[in-house]
């Protein structure tokens, strides 16, 4: 199957790093649509793939995929969940920042329509969540936690969403509140996402650390998501469900 692919937030970083990794898969995606918010300056200018032009046509562009990535602004993302569950489309969402109201109005919009909502698409990262988690399951109170986060300087939450992720695994592990898990953050130069859970006991440490190299990492991760999702039964997925899959090694 050959996924119909729309990209809202298509002329950031993440997005064209998307439409460049999907083009390299013709036999799995095809590029229907790159959405921008209006008024965007490329609005009507050629995208990456020929005869694609970037375009604020919310509509057009959700009724033309099968799946929709987004990877833009908390309020974008979830005005575009309510066109995905209008049309029924999947989607998966990258996007960060996102307020208690706002991923509850995404649970509510899971109801009808299936979502991928990750704050990390990287499946080395996801991974990272579940060992962290049995770290601090198997070490107890005895070893102080402590997560450390480096992004780029022009990077706009922080601690990123990633960072406040491993805290809330962390903390279900310790039985504990996540305000409990100290989160360090740092904004500079162009580091594309570094993420260290420190558990530090007596005598000795332990650190977990995940190091992303290119924002390829994410999307391909993203287009992985988008192939588990595209057929999904209604729900709230994330990038665990996608691991356990099986796709990761497929060819099909």
């Amino acid at each position: 199957m050959i996924i119909r692919l729309a990209i809202a937030g298509c002329c950031g970083r993440m997005g064209q790093a998307i439409a460049r990794c999907a083009l390299r898969q013709p036999e799995r995606f095809t590029l229907t649509a790159a959405l921008e918010v209006p008024g965007h300056a490329q609005i009507g200018c050629e995208y990456i793939k020929p005869n694609i032009k970037v375009t604020d046509n919310t509509r057009a562009a959700f009724e033309a995929a099968d799946a929709v990535i987004e990877f833009s602004t908390p309020e974008a993302s979830i005005e575009h969940a309510q066109l995905a569950q209008k049309f029924r489309k999947a989607m998966v969402i990258g996007t960060t920042g996102f307020s208690q109201a706002q991923q509850e109005t995404l649970r509510l919009i899971s109801k009808h329509t299936a979502l991928v909502v990750s704050p990390n698409m990287s499946l080395g990262m996801n991974l990272l969540f579940e060992l962290a988690q049995l770290a601090a399951e198997r070490l107890g109170l005895l070893f102080d936690v402590e997560v450390l986060e480096a992004h780029h300087r022009q990077k706009k939450d922080s601690p990123s969403g990633t960072a406040k992720r491993l805290a809330e695994h962390l903390a279900a592990a310790r039985k504990q509140p996540v305000v409990s898990i100290p989160i360090h953050a740092q904004r500079a130069g162009d580091i594309v996402g570094d993420h260290t859970v420190l558990l530090a006991g007596p005598s000795e440490r332990l650190e977990l650390t995940h190091r992303a190299h290119s924002r390829e990492v994410f999307a391909e991760g993203a287009l992985l998501a988008a192939r588990f999702v595209v057929g999904q039964a209604p729900g709230l997925y994330d990038m665990s469900h996608v691991l356990k899959a099986g796709i990761v090694d497929s060819n099909a």
